[in-house]
Formats: structure tokens, C-alpha cells, sequence
């Protein structure tokens, strides 16, 4: 396929999930306990067991309009970004010739360790059966429990198996820490599978404080959000994991990338002072790394951004091949479907080389594109 722009951070969300997901693919005796939409007060949602997902469904429950919500596109009612006729129109509408798109950025809770199972491997194999549709334009990142070891080792052996192409983990919320020992089962497998990784931020609702504004609370939530990547991506370096595993492939994404300069040269500084104490270290465990910190990152590590005039500004600080552009289709914060003017006034500084990497050479080669 001749393709010209990638989204390399696109979404598919619990409210635009097919209503009968889970109940469908539920095994009779677990149906009572797989995920559902009910009715509430609050419209519907989805729940599972005594846990509340999400919304199900249009409206504007996070106060903000989204994407498709704010366009006056054809079928405003139908769930477009899980149609995949609907959602490839949409893609045409913005310049977009693939999108690699990342599941519900939230934990799929469920307190009988069977039905959880059951929870990620059928949207797993749902969202297989989807990217079916156009398998080249389609490329879906597969969930994992990020709350769960074990079990997310074996649902990527399982989706490796299947020919996915990507995965997810939200990062910032795993239990125990990503970088923790028993994980270490999962990056095996994911660097002899050459499956990337995607660590996506995860949504969560701003802290209530009494008398404190609720916009300041929203808003500096939004504003810190890329910085939940900061301490998977140092420890997951420090800890030695990229250094074990050179085949392993990251992707920071939605996190932008202005933050990068700043963290990857603080990451070296750190990494000399501490190679200057060694012999005190060799006995608390050592360093194990046999580079600087920054070189694993050059070798391993990508990051999408959608709208990041600073991080383009510092693009030579971070390599250009580390990048790539997203739509984030269908966010609030989404470009859709006026991407491509946005790519020009964000890019319009940049080398026409630089701008193919962004827009399309970098993902194409990460995620195999013929």
C-alpha cells in the first residue's frame, strides 16, 4: 500500500463498544458476571460485577465535546469509531491512510480472576476480527492487564500467536511497577515476539478537594498528564530492562515529547554521577547498564504527540526517527478532521524528510506497513 499519513495514536473507546462486547463472547455460566451496559442515574454505563467502567454511548459525560461531536459529519448518531466502513470514511475525510488505535484507556476491573481474563481476551479478539475489515489501514494494539503480570505474559503470547502487530500497558497504573521482577516474563516475550510495547497514558478523574476550583483540578490534571511516562521510561532503563532486552521496542504514547530533551539529558547526568560512585554501588546491585541511558533510548524508545510546537522545536535533541505524529482520533483533544492543516502549521519549519518520518516512515517501519 502507498501510504502517506499514519496516526500513530488513534482510539477506540468503552463508549463506542459494541453494547453486547462481552455478554456475547461470554461463556453461558459467566454471563451474569461479564461486563454489561446498565442504566444509571448517570446514563449508561458499563459495569462489571460491583466496578463502574465508564460511559456507554454519546454525550458529552466528560464535559467536553469530542471529535465527532464536534464535526457535522454523516450519521452523527452511529458509532462510528467502531464501524469500520464509518471509521475508515472518517479517515479518508482527514488525510489519514492508517491509524493504529489503542483500547480503553482504563483498567478493565473485574474481581474474579477468570472473568477478567475473559474481559481483555475478548476485546482482544474483537478488535482482531475489526482490523479484519482493512488490515492494512487497521492496526490494533491489544490490552493488557496492567494490574496482572502473569496474565498479560500470556495474552501477548496468546496475541503473538494471532498476528497482532501491537500492545498496550498502561504504564503509569501497572501493579506492581512495570519495572518490577515480575514483569520480566512480559518484556521476554515481547522482545522475542518484536511485538512493540505501547505504555498509553490512562484517564482518570481529577482529585475533589473542597472549595478548589473543579477547572484547575481538570485542567492541571491534563497538563501533567505525559508526565506519567516519566517514571516507567527511567526506571524501565535504569532497572536494566532495555539493557537485557535490545530487541524490546517501546512506544511512549500520547505523552508528546517536549518533556524528552529534558528527561534523556537529565537520564546521562544521572547515569555519570553514578558510574563516578560505582564501587559504592557494586555493593547495593550494581549499575547494569553498559551505555548511557540516552543510547537506549535512541535504540528503543518511540513517542507519539499530536499538537507539540515545543517538542518540534527540539526535535534534533530527541532524533527525528524516535517520533511519530497522531491524530488521536476521536479525543477531545483530536486534529479530526482537520489534521493535515495541522500538520502543515506544526511542520512547516521542518525538512520534507523530517516531516515523511513523522508522518509516515517512522511508524511504517515499527509496526512492519507493507
Amino acid at each position: 500500500m502507498d501510504y502517506g499519513i499514519i496516526s500513530a495514536d488513534d482510539h477506540i473507546d468503552l463508549r463506542y463498544l459494541p453494547r453486547d462486547l462481552w455478554q456475547s463472547r461470554a461463556p453461558a455460566a459467566a454471563r451474569e458476571s461479564a461486563p454489561r451496559v446498565a442504566d444509571t442515574a448517570q446514563g449508561p454505563m458499563w459495569v462489571c460485577g460491583d466496578s463502574v467502567w465508564g460511559a456507554w454511548g454519546r454525550g458529552g459525560h466528560s464535559g467536553l465535546k469530542w471529535a465527532i461531536e464536534r464535526a457535522d459529519g454523516p450519521e452523527a448518531g452511529a458509532p462510528r469509531p467502531t464501524t469500520p466502513q464509518l471509521r475508515l470514511a472518517d479517515m479518508d475525510r482527514d488525510g489519514v491512510d492508517a491509524s493504529v488505535m489503542y483500547g480503553p484507556v482504563t483498567l478493565l476491573q473485574a474481581p474474579d480472576p477468570a472473568v477478567r481474563q475473559l474481559c481483555y481476551a475478548a476485546y482482544n479478539d474483537w478488535l482482531i476480527e475489526f482490523c479484519g475489515f482493512a488490515p492494512r489501514r487497521l492496526i490494533g494494539a491489544g490490552m493488557l492487564p496492567a494490574d496482572d503480570p502473569a496474565l498479560a505474559t500470556r495474552e501477548l503470547e496468546r496475541l503473538a500467536r494471532l498476528g497482532l502487530r501491537h500492545a498496550m500497558l498502561l504504564a503509569a497504573v501497572a501493579d506492581p511497577p512495570i519495572y518490577h521482577p515480575a514483569w520480566e516474563p512480559l518484556w521476554t516475550v515481547a522482545a522475542e515476539t518484536a511485538i512493540p510495547i505501547g505504555l498509553h497514558l490512562i484517564v482518570q478523574a481529577p482529585t475533589a478537594h473542597p472549595g478548589v476550583s473543579a477547572l484547575a483540578a481538570s485542567v492541571s490534571g491534563g497538563v501533567q498528564a505525559p508526565l506519567q511516562l516519566l517514571d516507567p521510561l527511567v526506571a524501565l532503563i535504569f532497572s536494566g530492562v532495555l539493557e537485557r532486552h535490545p530487541s524490546l521496542r517501546l512506544v511512549l504514547a500520547e505523552s508528546g515529547i517536549a518533556w524528552l530533551p529534558f528527561a534523556v539529558h537529565r537520564m546521562d547526568r544521572e547515569y555519570g554521577k553514578y558510574c563516578d560512585a560505582r564501587e559504592a554501588w557494586e555493593a547495593r546491585g550494581g549499575i547494569p547498564l553498559t551505555m548511557p541511558p540516552s543510547e537506549y533510548f535512541s535504540r528503543q524508545v518511540w513517542a507519539t504527540f499530536q499538537d507539540d510546537a515545543a517538542g518540534l522545536g527540539m526535535l534534533s535533541l530527541i532524533g527525528d526517527d524516535r517520533v511519530m505524529w497522531a491524530s488521536d482520533y476521536p479525543h477531545p483533544d483530536s486534529t479530526w478532521p482537520h489534521s493535515r492543516q495541522a500538520i502543515d502549521a506544526q511542520m512547516a519549519d521542518l525538512p520534507e524528510s523530517a516531516r515523511r518520518k513523522l508522518t509516515r516512515d517512522n511508524a511504517r517501519a515499527l509496526y512492519q506497513l507493507a
